[in-house]
């Protein structure tokens, strides 16, 4: 789902940079002050940032000026919280840009947007409700990455289409031919994402170590902090 270099027309691009400025600014101080409380929990972070390259550079062509491909930021969502994803996501995007040609400079903004601020936070969003309703870890780590993984697609269509409406039906016409043809590649995607996530995270479970400590998605039903 990164959108490739220069395929954005200018104001579209500049205008995607410009929201997700606040979000990077806010999970920027969000991670520096959960890091300062949770020193141990570096090392972890770079996991999940390792997590999320390496899934995210799977990419399999899909349509004109996209691809798809699993986005792996819905593990540190669970992990840290969702405000921490977006600067892990920003240095994934940028380094993918530049030494993969994956995405590009001029698009990172409309990127950073769709996969490090809507699918980190709809990740944790489902998450959290599916725990709620009294649903199993298991179960809540696969929608959380899964629907996450979903909401990084559907918004990366939508940009697209907000920049290219059809010329007949407009905005809804284009969303959903770009919709369907990136499902084709994108729900068996994001299901093996989810379903992935959570082997890591059972894994993590049955591996308990210090640094660990008390992050909510290895402690269902404790009162645990994120990183904020």
């Amino acid at each position: 789902m990164h959108i490739m270099e220069g395929f954005l027309p200018p104001a579209h691009a500049l205008g995607w940079s410009l929201a997700a400025v606040p979000f990077l600014a806010w999970g920027v101080h969000r991670v520096g002050r959960g890091l300062r409380d949770h020193p141990d929990r570096r090392l972890l972070l770079g996991v999940a940032t390792a997590f999320s390259f390496l899934l995210s550079a799977l990419k399999l062509p899909s349509v004109t000026g996209s691809c798809s491909h699993p986005t792996g930021v819905g593990l540190g969502a669970l992990l840290f919280g969702p405000a921490a994803m977006v600067p892990v996501g920003f240095v994934v995007l940028l380094f993918q840009a530049l030494l993969l040609a994956h995405g590009g400079l001029t698009t990172l903004g409309a990127n950073v947007f769709s996969m490090a601020v809507v699918g980190p936070f709809a990740a944790y969003g489902v998450w959290r409700a599916a725990t709620a309703l009294g649903a199993g870890r298991s179960v809540s780590v696969f929608l959380g990455a899964c629907l996450g993984d979903m909401a990084t697609y559907l918004t990366t269509s939508a940009q697209i289409a907000w920049a290219f409406p059809d010329p007949v039906g407009g905005f809804a016409a284009s969303l959903a031919k770009f919709v369907s043809i990136f499902g084709l590649t994108q729900v068996p995607l994001a299901m093996t994402e989810g379903l992935l996530t959570v082997l890591v995270v059972n894994a993590m479970v049955r591996y308990p170590l210090d640094e660990w400590g008390a992050l909510p998605v290895l402690h269902r039903g404790a009162r645990a902090k994120v990183v904020r």
